[in-house]
């Protein structure tokens, strides 16, 4: 790239080999001028070395108090999903903007759609000084990231107004906490308020899109697999019968509608490739001198379609994750969260949340291809997020569940 040295690992033992086995050798993330002027170094995505030691780990330890993994945060999670029915109700049968439910699925987040970098960013480390003064769809991303971060800081001054830092609610109350009860003899500390906001802007920017775009692929699936989503809606039914409740828990009794949740993750992987990482040291991969300095990309999607280890991976076939009994079988391959030191912050939360908004959605309806449709579009439009084309269908009232 330019005149930077950049491999890109492929399939999934050049990627277990590089983050797994050698995770610390590819912790660092190469900071250009682009992602220096996205993030400033800070946060957790794009920072480096101390900065993102300490922020990663108040960021794990903060969502633990939260109550992720709990039944406080999942009860959460169970409300977004009662309002998403709500809004597919509403339609009482009739085909609806398969993005309609973006809106419902986080009420309070600002949804913020930017033009794709990638064909940019080769330029931008080419020419910094040239590109920091053209336009282009990079100053597009650079002022949506700057709105971002302005409508976090009006959420942090709001939080330190109100004074609830010794009895926090949220995120940036524990934080707040954190840095008032902080020694003021440690000159190492990178607890600040310029931290926070851009840990917030990543947890937001990371977990919105991904989770919203997850679910666009499961609806659409569904509808052009009419068979896999009457085998989940049928364990669904035997399992859980006419409770109302359940959690992340069942998904122990509901081994299809697990393995289907996977395959959907899998076959329609919601990122271009991972995020960029930079060789610490000389390291030898599979046979092959990785140089110190080196950028890497891991291609996970490479990793999910690796003909060595899934049996039809160009398919979308739930018995991926299954064995000859119909039991849930995890898989080593399955990485759409990332892997290594630099694994997806929030994956628990994705887990979680993909689980109770698909089961709810297809306990309360079954989703069908509008009149005259024979099949929804599944190739993928490659920007930011790989997401389908725009798309209608309906979401037809169960009788059991009416």
């Amino acid at each position: 790239m330019g005149h930077i040295p950049l491999v890109v690992l492929c399939g999934f033992e050049a990627v277990q080999e590089a983050l797994i086995n050698h995770s610390e050798d590819f912790v660092e993330r190469p900071l250009g001028h682009f992602l220096k002027a996205l993030a400033q170094e800070k946060g957790i995505i794009f920072s480096n070395g101390h900065t993102w030691k300490q922020q990663r780990k108040f960021g794990l330890a903060t969502m633990r108090k939260l109550g992720l993994g709990k039944k406080g945060m999942e009860h959460q999670v169970e409300e977004e999903a009662h309002q998403l029915v709500e809004t597919f109700a509403r339609a009482k049968g009739h085909s609806i903007n398969g993005k309609e439910f973006k809106v419902s699925l986080f009420p309070n987040a600002l949804t913020i759609h930017v033009t794709d970098p990638l064909t940019t960013l080769p330029l931008y480390i080419l020419f910094p000084r040239l590109m920091e003064s053209l336009p282009g769809p990079h100053k597009k991303v650079l002022a949506y990231t700057e709105t971002v971060r302005s409508f976090v800081k009006e959420e942090i001054q709001q939080h330190k107004e109100k004074h609830a830092v010794h009895d926090p609610q949220d995120f940036i109350d524990f934080y707040l906490f954190h840095m008032e009860k902080q020694s003021t003899d440690e000159p190492n500390s990178t607890y600040n308020e310029e931290n926070l906001a851009q840990c917030i802007s990543d947890l937001f920017l990371a977990g919105t899109e991904t989770t919203a775009t997850a679910l666009q692929w499961a609806l659409l699936l569904m509808a052009n697999h009419p068979d896999i989503q009457e085998k989940v809606q049928k364990e669904v039914e035997d399992t859980l019968g006419s409770s109302q409740s359940f959690s992340y828990q069942d998904r122990k009794r509901l081994p299809y509608t697990n393995a289907v949740i996977h395959e959907i993750l899998r076959a329609y992987y919601v990122l271009f490739v991972g995020i960029p990482r930079k060789c610490m040291k000389d390291v030898n991969i599979l046979g092959f001198l990785i140089p110190k300095g080196t950028h890497v990309i891991a291609d996970f999607r490479s990793v999910l379609l690796d003909p060595k280890q899934w049996e039809k991976p160009q398919d979308f076939n739930p018995n991926h994750f299954l064995d000859q009994d119909g039991s849930f079988v995890e898989r080593e391959a399955f990485l759409p969260f990332g892997a290594g030191a630099r694994v997806c912050l929030g994956e628990l939360l994705a887990r979680i949340e993909l689980f109770i908004f698909f089961t709810s959605l297809l306990r309360a309806f079954s989703f069908e291809l509008p009149e005259g449709v024979k099949e929804l579009n599944a190739k993928p439009i490659f920007g930011g997020t790989l997401h389908p084309h725009p798309y209608k269908l309906c979401a037809v009232p169960r009788c059991s569940t009416s």
